[in-house]
């Protein structure tokens, strides 16, 4: 099983933040207070769209025949997917 990065807090469910990183090789340990890049804070249904999306060398065409959707739904997901994007990267949270 792969454990899934948590992006909200399950206390009060606010956006997390990075605290630490660490080097696996020489553990290393750096601190501060990190924001999450947008990309990271998409559901991983998001995240996989762009991976795909990317390996289709931005093909919507090929997107919807990987998907099995029309051309048109796959240029509306990919429209909703920039706008959340957008709104992520100008307040470091993510809305559903």
């Amino acid at each position: 099983m792969i454990k899934q990065l948590p992006l909200i807090c399950p206390s009060c469910s606010h956006g997390l933040a990075v605290k630490s990183l660490i080097c696996e090789r020489c553990s290393t340990t750096i601190e501060g207070l990190f924001t999450l890049p947008a990309i990271t804070r998409l559901s991983a249904d998001e995240q996989q769209f762009i991976l795909d999306f990317v390996k289709a060398s931005g093909s919507l065409k090929e997107m919807a025949k990987h998907l099995n959707l029309s051309y048109p739904t796959v240029r509306n997901m990919l429209d909703d997917l920039i706008k959340r994007i957008t709104v992520a990267e100008k307040s470091h949270t993510l809305q559903p």
